[in-house]
């Protein structure tokens, strides 16, 4: 598999169909296909498919600022800044990471409470 073989990476190549709601140059924005708020957007880097937080290097650094601020840029846009929205990044089995190419989930529209409960 390549580095970049994953359902995301086929996404961000249009082989495969998304709600696509946000994109620049390095980040897309898709519509969650098993949401957990009203409004849940996954946001992935295009150009470098890094499986994990932890396999991050220092020197890409600015690609999860990227993310961060493509999640605010379109929360402001749609009206849910306001109100209130979470971002959150999964790493790994037990962080909730289902898809090994790392991405940043906007959650909004309701109000989400407290997290970090285990299961």
């Amino acid at each position: 598999m390549s580095d970049n073989d994953t359902l995301f990476g086929k996404i961000i190549r249009r082989e495969i169909p998304a709600n696509i709601v946000y994109e620049d140059d390095q980040v897309l924005g898709f519509k969650d296909i098993a949401p957990q708020a009203p409004v849940h957007v996954l946001f992935v880097p295009k150009n470098e498919a890094i499986p994990t937080l932890d396999d991050l290097k220092p020197q890409q650094a600015e690609l999860v600022g990227r993310l961060v601020l493509a999640a605010a840029e379109y929360a402001r846009r749609e009206g849910l800044a306001e109100d209130g929205y979470r971002v959150v990044m999964n790493c790994r089995e037990h962080g909730g990471q289902t898809v090994y190419h790392i991405h940043l989930h906007l959650l909004a529209g309701a109000h989400l409470g407290r997290f970090g409960t285990p299961r």
